[in-house]
Order: structure tokens, then C-alpha cells, then sequence
């Protein structure tokens, strides 16, 4: 098959105030080929490809779709030129089916042939190895499904060059290669299909080209064949780094925190946590893995004293912790430090600094009518040096920062208490890939302390690593408990998928 350019970008550059999201941009995405855009949160990764698909429009550069000029100034301009956009969050309607979702928005009779449809997305569906049922509720869909009608839906209004963004975030490693076999698919039929990604393997195992952004400017584009992942993670980084994580061994075992049968429920009744039961131990970091909705927020909640249990037991170093508040936890002498998924929302109060967010955790320890800044600010100045935090000063505004370096500060303010129990929920999400390998050796320093630690995390490779156990959940329930030396992301895909292995291996004490 010969290779046509479809969309070639020349010079172009996008700008936000005085941030500079894109800068001198040139790229050629052409037909029959998978091209990954590799970067790190804020490379520009999202920008470049908000211009393409018609939600932003570029400050100046130019372009060119099959060899024509384009400027375009809505999503529809961008469809209308066979560019179809997947989000990492979905945009579906949950109460229509398939085949409504795929003609919801587009103009044509007021009566629509049902027979002629179904045939028609049932052609495609085959095509491409989309697995849909035309008249299946999008609210009995799984994640899985949902992408499949995703890029249906794109396919169906006549898209020859698809764009993913993030496409395999929340889905099982049985998911990601079903995908992965559908972009292959697309590739052999003449697509041109263009990943957004962070994810350094799976670049290497489904790109033909590799383009790495860095600060909004293009690093270099390579072929697959000529780079390894180390070389990749370097451009993305700017300079060498060290990719392997060590699992430190202690001899540490004491019993920290037990759940047992812990059952929660969300706000519309539905099961939140169901018959949860596990133990963390000193000098342990226990992994949990689980798609996004399984329970992981819900659980770092309840042991944190924030979310309502209906029934079960948390019991810390033998003192039960259910229905206490965060506040009574802590004059209990239970030293437990929470960082949790969202970071601003929860963690960190956004508007004010670097040395007030510290005095949040400690203010009320102090005696007298007057509280002292000076002890938060010697821990602010040692936490912003400890982890290379990017902030003008201490006293600088935490909505200023980047997510990066908010999650930073986040952290370091919990290692700083000395805690015995670390719980904490995707705490290298939005960092360089060097941030995050400090993250990790943090997290180890911990460990040879004494410390348990509570790990949620979604990349299979960093728990398998990382982590000596890993708890496996699936719709607020747990699937398995296995050993992370031993287990295979294939078995851990199975379990997220809600599949229980025979083997249950948590009796480790």
C-alpha cells in the first residue's frame, strides 16, 4: 500500500496567556501507519491534538489536511475532514444505544431506517473488529465496550484518521490488547492513527513512529525499530535517567491496619465496597490494582476516616478506628498520613502557599493563642530541596504550581509527620518520569522504616515492581490477593475484569 501524507502540520504555534502550550510544531501523520505523540503531563501533548480535532485554534503555523489548507473553527470542521477524536472521557449518552449514540448530532431524514442502520454498523463493526451491539444501553456497557462504540462512532461519520488520547487508562491488559488489535486493523485498512500516550511500553509495542514532545517542542521523531525505551524516556525527560525500580526487602512484619468484612455504599445506594477484608504490615508496600470506579477511592476514604462504612471492622495496632473522624484519629496517637487522588480538592487548599498548606497538619498541636509559621516553614524548605520542587519560593500561591509539583508538596508534607502508615492513591499521576522514580524511592525509604504503605496505583508494571502484595479489586470487591513477585499482568487483567484466581495468596504475616 503507498503511504499519502493526510495531515501535515507546519510550524505551528498555540500560546495561553503567557504559557506557551505548543511552539513551532511540524509533523506529518500519514495513511496505514500508528504514530504515537509521547510526552510528559504539560509537553503539549493534548494541545497539539485539541487543534487538530477543531477545539482550540492555533495562534499561527498552518494546516494541511490530504494536501489542502485548513483552518479550522469547529469540532464539526474537523469531522467533516475525516479526523475523529477519541477523549479518554468518553462523550456518550448512558441511556441510548449504540446505534443512537452514533447518529446523535448528525443532520439528515427525521425518520431514520433502523434495519438499514443496524446493517450498516454491523458492516463496520466487522470490518474492524468492533464488538457492538447496535441496540445494547450504553448504561450495560463496560469501559471496553464504550471505547469500542467510541471509535464506531467516528468511523461510521467517515474518519480515515483517528485520534486516541490516553485510549488504554482504564482499561484490563486483555482490554489493551483487543485494542490494540483494532487499531491494527485500522492501520491495515488505510488509517492513519494517532496515540497520545505517557506509556513507554505499549509505544513499543503498537507505534511505527514516535514523536517525543518536551515544554510544547518537538524532541524528534523516530522510527519504533531505531529507539528503546530508555532512549525514549531520556528525550521525554531531557537528560539520563534511571528506569528500574528496586523492591526493597525488610524484615519488618508487624500487623499495622486490618479490615475485615468492610462494606460501603455511594451516595445512589450502589455497592462502593463490598466484604472487604485485608491486612497491611510494617516495612510493606501492599499495591492495590483495579480499573478506575472498582473501589480504590472509596477504601483509601473509610481507613482514612472520611467515608461512612455500613458494616465491618478497621482496626489499627488493635484499636478500632470506625466512626471516628479524621481529627479524633489523629488525637488517638494513630499516625496515619492520607494522600489521596485528588490532590487540590482534597490534599491541599489551592489558594493558599507552600508553608500554610504544612501548618494545616500541625496548627492545632501548638500551644498558646498565636500560631508560630517558622517550624512550617524550615519543613517547607526542606521538602521544596528534598524534591527539586519548581516554586519561585515557599511562600509561593499552590494553584500556581503544576500538578507536578503540587503533588509534591503533597507528599513530602506526609512523609514529613513520620507516619506508620502511608496511604496513598496514584502518587506519581502528573509527574516527569524522574519525579516520579523519586516518588518511588520515597515510598522505599519509608518501607525500610517500618512503615506500611498503602499503594493504589494504575500501571501494572510500577505495582508488579514496586509492591511485595498486591489486592486486585473489581466493582467494590476483591478478586485476589497475590504475591507481585510472582503474579503475571495477564493474571492481574483476569482479576480486574473480576475473575478470582484459585490461589488467594494472603496469609503472608
Amino acid at each position: 500500500m503507498d503511504k499519502k501524507t493526510l495531515i501535515e502540520i507546519s510550524s505551528i504555534t498555540k500560546t495561553f496567556g503567557k504559557v506557551i502550550a505548543n511552539k513551532n510544531v511540524s509533523l506529518k501523520f500519514t495513511s496505514g501507519e500508528i504514530h504515537s505523540i509521547l510526552g510528559e503531563n504539560g509537553a503539549g501533548k493534548s494541545t497539539l491534538m485539541n487543534m487538530l480535532s477543531g477545539i482550540y485554534t492555533p495562534d499561527s503555523g498552518s494546516i494541511f489536511v490530504k494536501g489542502k489548507k485548513i483552518k479550522f473553527n469547529l469540532p464539526k470542521d474537523s469531522i467533516n475532514m475525516g479526523i475523529g477524536m477519541i477523549h479518554q472521557h468518553f462523550k456518550l449518552v448512558d441511556i441510548l444505544t449504540a446505534k443512537e449514540n452514533i447518529i446523535a448530532g448528525q443532520r439528515g431524514n427525521f425518520f431514520v431506517n433502523g434495519k438499514k442502520l443496524s446493517k450498516e454498523i454491523k458492516e463496520i463493526s466487522e470490518k474492524y473488529g468492533l464488538d457492538i451491539s447496535p441496540d445494547k444501553k450504553v448504561y450495560d456497557m463496560s469501559v471496553a465496550e464504550k471505547q469500542r462504540l467510541e471509535i464506531l462512532k467516528v468511523l461510521y461519520r467517515g474518519a480515515d484518521i483517528l485520534i486516541l488520547d490516553e485510549p488504554t487508562a482504564v482499561l484490563t491488559p486483555q482490554e489493551t490488547e483487543g485494542l490494540f488489535n483494532i487499531i491494527r486493523k485500522m492501520k491495515a485498512a488505510g488509517c492513519s492513527v494517532i496515540i497520545i500516550t505517557h506509556k513507554l511500553n505499549e509505544v513499543m509495542e503498537i507505534s511505527d513512529k514516535i514523536t517525543v514532545l518536551r515544554k510544547g517542542e518537538v524532541v524528534d521523531t523516530v522510527n519504533k525499530k531505531d529507539v528503546n525505551t530508555k532512549e525514549l524516556a531520556d528525550m521525554m525527560v531531557g537528560r539520563s535517567i534511571d528506569l528500574s525500580i528496586d523492591r526493597v526487602e525488610t524484615d519488618k512484619r508487624e500487623n499495622i491496619l486490618e479490615l475485615s468484612e468492610v462494606k460501603a455504599v455511594r451516595n445512589d445506594n450502589t455497592r462502593a465496597l463490598d466484604k472487604i477484608s485485608f491486612r497491611i504490615h510494617s516495612g510493606e508496600i501492599l499495591g492495590v490494582a483495579g480499573v478506575a470506579g472498582s473501589g480504590q477511592k472509596e477504601l483509601c476514604e473509610a481507613i482514612a476516616g472520611l467515608y461512612p462504612i455500613t458494616c465491618g471492622e478497621i482496626v489499627y495496632k488493635g484499636m478500632s478506628i470506625v466512626g471516628r473522624n479524621p481529627r479524633e484519629i489523629i488525637k488517638m496517637g494513630i499516625s496515619m498520613s492520607f494522600v489521596p487522588e485528588d490532590r487540590l480538592g482534597m490534599g491541599l487548599i489551592a489558594s493558599m502557599d507552600i508553608v500554610d498548606n504544612i501548618l494545616l497538619k500541625e496548627y492545632q498541636d501548638q500551644k498558646g493563642v498565636f500560631i508560630s509559621r517558622k517550624p512550617a516553614s524550615v519543613k517547607a524548605n526542606r521538602i521544596v530541596e528534598k524534591l527539586n520542587i519548581d516554586t519561585p519560593d515557599i511562600n509561593h500561591t499552590v494553584r500556581k504550581l503544576s500538578g507536578g509539583n503540587i503533588q509534591k508538596v503533597l507528599l513530602g508534607r506526609e512523609i514529613e509527620t513520620n507516619p506508620s502508615l502511608i496511604i496513598t492513591a496514584y502518587p506519581a499521576r502528573g509527574l516527569d518520569i524522574g519525579a516520579a522514580y523519586t516518588v518511588y524511592d520515597l515510598l522505599n525509604e519509608q518501607k525500610q522504616k517500618g512503615v506500611g504503605i498503602l499503594f493504589i496505583g494504575e500501571d501494572l508494571d510500577v505495582l508488579m515492581e514496586l509492591c511485595d502484595r498486591i489486592v486486585v479489586m473489581c466493582e467494590g470487591k476483591i478478586t485476589g490477593i497475590v504475591d507481585a513477585k510472582t503474579v503475571t499482568k495477564e493474571d492481574l487483567g483476569f482479576m480486574m475484569a473480576g475473575e478470582s484466581l484459585r490461589i488467594r495468596n494472603d496469609n503472608l504475616d
